[in-house]
């Protein structure tokens, strides 16, 4: 299947899904398919984020915080280059920093948090598609385990079970822009090509409304 056969109006597409689901590694390959630019999450940046796993509820709001900033930055850096007149894949969108909050902020932390992010999320620029990767937890537990990561040793598969449904409950109400949900537990885009290439032409299809990719009907 060759390049040119693709062509899409997206001019960035955000990659997302729980930790383990692959967006870092699907980003990656599809930039590189489409001659895209790819921008990733600066998450090994975050100084908080080993003791957050190990101590979720002292380490949370520290966290949280780091991450908002850094997101924005990251994504003020974009439109005042402006990179948006090339295509972009990323690795994950502004929105889902709320999933994170939500899930891990005490109530006091949480009031502090929503009157920041309303005042930030006013000038990030939404992706013109998300793709959400979704898989089941024992999916996600064991990539996890393969990769390896030190500060992901102590990912509990209790605190990926919440977020799962988390990340399920987000999406499944999401209307922003255009999404395609994939059941990624049945597919392995990182290392059979037909599978992304079948993934890769699914993505770049025009659409308007949330749509679901399942692989084993396809």
């Amino acid at each position: 299947m060759e390049l040119e056969n693709f062509t899409t109006d997206f001019k960035h597409i955000a990659i997302e899904g729980v930790i383990g689901a692959g967006k870092t590694s699907l980003t990656l390959k599809l930039s590189k398919f489409l001659n895209a630019r790819p921008v990733l999450e600066e998450f090994e940046e975050n100084p908080f984020l080993d003791k957050f796993y190990d101590d979720i509820q002292h380490y949370a709001f520290q966290t949280q915080i780091f991450f908002l900033l850094s997101r924005f930055k990251q994504q003020q850096q974009l439109t005042q280059m402006d990179i948006f007149e090339q295509m972009i894949i990323s690795d994950y969108m502004f929105e889902k920093d709320k999933i994170f909050a939500y899930l891990n902020l005490q109530d006091d932390e949480l009031r502090l948090y929503e009157s920041l992010v309303s005042l930030l999320e006013k000038s990030v620029p939404k992706p013109d598609l998300v793709v959400y990767l979704q898989c089941n937890v024992d999916h996600l537990m064991a990539n996890i385990r393969k990769r390896g990561r030190k500060f992901e040793r102590s990912i509990s598969k209790e605190y990926i079970q919440g977020l799962n449904e988390a990340y399920n409950y987000f999406f499944f109400r999401y209307k922003s822009t255009p999404l395609l949900i994939v059941n990624a537990d049945q597919i392995d885009f990182v290392n059979d090509e037909n599978d992304f290439n079948r993934l890769a032409s699914e993505i770049l299809k025009p659409r308007k409304v949330a749509e679901y990719y399942n692989p084993i009907l396809k």
